[in-house]
């Protein structure tokens, strides 16, 4: 499609909530690229909204390829048109797809690793369906595409139904055995992040870790069994050929609003679930009284209202909920909102450009601190530590943090996890919670470990 064509919608609208599984399976599966944007398992939002698409063209880009924040932009501004009504509040169309952690080279960090994947892949969804899982509504969306695919998508929708899951063998494997840095590594580099801090180089330290596995020969179903097992706010699925990206991410890195409110959900805390429903809760009331986490916390939360406050108006950066405890499958978390309202002049990519990298996954201050997760980390994160979701025509966006995620190829499937460094750490505790995020991702039941 040409930049600059103006913008055509049909959208039809189904009286029912359809299962995204199904939908996928039936409507997508054979696409050369697809991705599904799973709100069905959440509640921490006012509306559970999935979103399932296709699109014709991708835009596959790496650091050395130039300015992929400019080209978005551009790319975004060229195309015109107004949304039908109907999809007001909804995603209406965009792009949807990922920034790699590597992409920091473009916004004051270096490219010490060169990534085996795509440092920027996103995919323009021009054939959509949007599910409202609480109104028990499904519109079926198609942009400058004609109506063929509508006609297809509205045949099939009268006979799907729904199909199991199986578990994948990766999820039986034991994780630490396939670990990138090996116990006794990780543990060395979380004493050198020590010592950066004693000498004032930073103050925190998200360092993590790889766990590289075998490939999986089913990809979307590890999806359905991920979600199964570990269910998330932000748990995705993005496929461009042979590399898929599966996520159960819990983390909000960043939203933009129609009315150009933006808003960071940074994470910083983690304890285990327990299966004895009086010592979860002293869990999640330990995770809230810890010295150590609350202070991760509030550092992670002054970085990104620093970031914020560069691209919004002045005196609109707030903090309305300061380190509240949310509870998930397998895990307790301690999650801070900070929101700004973005000035006039500044796009919505201006905003990802200001706030990228994730503070949560690098630590403060962001450019020294990154300088030395390049030193102690062996690789790129790749899509670990980057962010995704969807930037739309209307100027709005709805991006995670990409943690709890699987990268799978035909080669391998590769896990990031890790965890904040400060100066009350215990390497110990530090690599026991980098184990139990990765067992997390994979669905492995982490539930009562210790």
């Amino acid at each position: 499609m040409l930049v600059g064509a103006a913008l055509s919608w049909s959208v039809r609208t189904l009286d029912r909530a359809l299962d995204g599984e199904t939908v996928y399976r039936e409507l997508l599966a054979a696409e050369p690229v697809a991705f599904w944007l799973d709100g069905s398992l959440t509640d921490r939002a006012a509306r559970r909204i999935s979103v399932l698409g296709t699109g014709s063209e991708v835009l596959v880009r790496s650091v050395a390829d130039g300015d992929v924040f400019a080209e978005l932009s551009a790319l975004l501004a060229g195309r015109s048109g107004e949304p039908p009504a109907v999809l007001d509040g909804y995603f209406s169309g965009g792009y949807v797809g990922y920034f790699g952690y590597e992409l920091k080279a473009l916004t004051g960090g270096t490219a010490a690793h060169v990534a085996a994947t795509p440092d920027a892949l996103w995919i323009w969804a021009d054939r959509f369906v949007v599910i409202d899982h609480d109104r028990d509504l499904t519109f079926l969306v198609a942009v400058n595409v004609g109506d063929e695919w509508l006609d297809r998508a509205e045949r099939a929708a009268a006979d799907w139904s729904m199909t199991g899951v199986t578990r994948p063998a990766i999820a039986d494997l034991d994780l630490e055995a396939h670990l990138e840095l090996d116990r006794p590594s990780y543990l060395a580099a979380v004493e050198r992040c020590m010592t950066a801090l004693e000498a004032g180089e930073t103050y925190e330290v998200c360092l993590t870790n790889r766990v590289r596995l075998p490939p999986v020969p089913d990809p979307f179903g590890f999806f359905c069994w991920q979600r199964a097992t570990n269910p998330a706010p932000y748990a995705a699925f993005l496929r461009y050929g042979d590399l898929a990206v599966a996520s159960s991410s819990p983390e909000r890195f960043l939203t933009v609003d129609a009315d150009g409110w933006a808003e960071c959900r940074p994470i910083k805390g983690t304890a285990p679930r327990d299966l004895d429903p009086f010592e979860d809760q002293l869990a999640a009331k330990a995770l809230a009284e810890d010295e150590k986490t609350r202070a991760e916390n509030l550092m992670i939360v002054d970085l990104i209202r620093n970031d914020l406050g560069r691209v919004s108006e002045p005196g609109s950066v707030q903090v309305p909920q300061l380190m509240q405890v949310e509870t998930y499958r397998t895990v307790h978390q301690l999650v801070t909102t900070v929101r700004g309202r973005l000035r006039s002049d500044v796009s919505v990519l201006d905003a990802v450009r200001a706030c990228f990298p994730p503070g949560s996954m690098t630590g403060a201050p962001k450019i020294r601190t990154m300088e030395l997760l390049d030193e102690l980390e062996l690789s790129a994160r790749g899509v670990y530590s980057g962010a995704l979701g969807y930037l739309t025509v209307d100027g709005r966006a709805d991006l995670s943090v990409v943690i709890r995620t699987a990268v799978l190829t035909p080669d391998e499937t590769v896990i990031g996890a890790g965890g904040a460094i400060v100066l009350d750490s215990t390497p110990a505790a530090e690599y026991d919670e980098m184990v139990l995020k990765a067992t997390a991702t994979v669905g492995a039941d982490s539930l009562g470990a210790s």
